[in-house]
């Protein structure tokens, strides 16, 4: 059994923290002699010289540096027990599952997480990253509370969240630019096509396919766009995350005679919106502000 209590540690960092037993009484709201009992019992427990005083001041040994630093680890996981305990009473939720497509740019991802994580600090965040059916299925699966996808399964209700706009790329020097006239869909089948995997392990419907005989498929946006910008190929990318590349002419807008530009919507949707929990519901807000 344990010789001293976590009170007898938060009475001796007072001490510390406060410069002497008078202050920490002050500042904790007990009284000097319950301190100073606490104190020197500690120190008779452990028999180890905690503190010393010089002049007016209470001071570590180096001892008691050593036993304090290692106490304060445990009083700030007390601490943070305490705080979960105080949330899960309130029936805030200990994890939220949330998929996001991987069309979300994720700057604006990482900021409604960050806000988030203000408000539920001790709510921890499991965040799949899904391409096309990806998201629809885990939500069938009951395995997220969240989903924000470019479509709403069916038997469930999405409300809007962000309006994507794709746009047909290709690496400068690819041979699509040298054409000199606008580019038709036989020009393209005839060329290289990046791909991106639906990341459903069921129905599987890749983004965007023309036909073309030298379709790669990769996982992720950014691997498409590594592709292109290798000149490997051509692909219809979200304008937020090449507009960077269009500026410097790293990548050109492809010459379509028709559709160079595509848009979708992303949607929210919760796995139950009637059993969802204060984070859950904050975080679904956050997502909904976050374009407003």
């Amino acid at each position: 059994m344990n010789r001293t209590t976590l009170e007898q540690w938060r009475m001796l960092q007072a001490v510390v923290e406060h410069g002497g037993f008078a202050q920490a009484a002050a500042a904790i709201h007990k009284s000097q002699s319950t301190i100073n009992h606490a104190v020197h019992k500690l120190q008779d427990q452990l028999g180890l010289r905690l503190l010393e005083v010089v002049g007016r001041k209470a001071r570590l040994t180096e001892a008691g540096a050593l036993m304090l630093r290692r106490a304060g680890q445990l009083l700030a996981q007390a601490s943070q027990l305490e705080d979960i305990a105080g949330s899960l009473a309130q029936g805030t939720e200990a994890e939220i599952s949330l998929a996001v497509d991987e069309l979300y740019p994720s700057h604006e991802l990482a900021a409604v997480l960050r806000t988030f994580s203000e408000t539920f600090p001790n709510t921890r965040v499991e965040l799949f990253e899904t391409v096309l059916s990806g998201g629809a299925e885990l939500l069938h699966a009951a395995r997220v509370d969240l989903l924000v996808a470019g479509e709403v399964p069916g038997g469930f209700l999405g409300e809007p969240v962000l309006n994507t706009e794709f746009v047909a790329v290709a690496a400068s020097g690819h041979p699509l630019h040298q054409l000199g006239r606008p580019i038709t869909l036989q020009d393209l089948q005839g060329q290289r096509q990046i791909v991106i995997r639906d990341s459903s392990q069921g129905r599987r419907a890749d983004a965007g396919w023309l036909g073309a005989e030298q379709r790669w498929t990769v996982s992720h946006v950014a691997t498409s766009m590594e592709m292109i910008n290798r000149g490997l190929g051509f692909a219809w990318l979200p304008l937020s995350r090449v507009c960077g590349a269009l500026a410097d002419g790293s990548l050109k807008e492809l010459r379509l005679e028709r559709g160079a530009r595509r848009y979708a919507t992303l949607y929210l949707t919760f796995a139950d919106r009637d059993k969802a929990g204060p984070a859950a519901c904050h975080l679904a807000d956050l997502f909904v502000r976050a374009q407003r």
